[in-house]
């Protein structure tokens, strides 16, 4: 189920999430597969008058990941972007599982260089990102708790 690729401590959180992409300043991706299950979604939100938007979540079912599955809905996702005059797609990465060079480390020393020097460590979704062309622009310390960074990442869609 699609449910079960939100994690077990989401508490019903995607259901709100679910309801609110329907919202007008709003993008909601599904793909379904021959069974008609939905086997992952992307959303996004509007910001800074419709320049910029905000991808939130990208989930694929467990039995879906690796399978391009995600790849389709980001690019899906990007050409609705561009549709809606859309310039810039933002999305932040959190790192609550030590899956990276930066979690458990002092950010506010020398963080440029830790951000141009990141490691992945245990398979952190960042690097997706990157091979669909999005860049690291920064990263938020402490943003899930102490050593637990929220790393944003960025794409230019014009």
């Amino acid at each position: 189920m699609l449910i079960d690729a939100f994690g077990e401590n989401s508490n019903g959180k995607w259901l709100k999430d679910i309801k609110e992409s329907f919202a007008e300043d709003r993008i909601s991706i599904a793909a379904i597969n021959d069974s008609d299950n939905a086997i992952g979604w992307i959303g996004g939100i509007k910001k800074y008058s419709g320049n910029v938007w905000e991808l939130h979540p990208l989930v694929v079912n467990k039995y879906g990941r690796k399978q391009g599955i995600g790849t389709l809905l980001v690019t899906e996702f990007e050409d609705q972007v561009k549709a809606k005059g859309g310039i810039t797609i933002c999305l932040g990465s959190d790192d609550e599982n030590n899956s990276t060079s930066l979690s458990n480390v002092n950010l506010y020393d020398d963080l440029f260089n830790k951000l141009e020097t990141i490691e992945n460590k245990n398979s952190h979704p960042y690097e997706f990102y990157q091979n669909l062309g999005y860049k690291i622009v920064g990263v938020l310390p402490d943003a899930n708790g102490i050593g637990k960074p929220d790393i944003f990442l960025a794409k230019g869609v014009k």
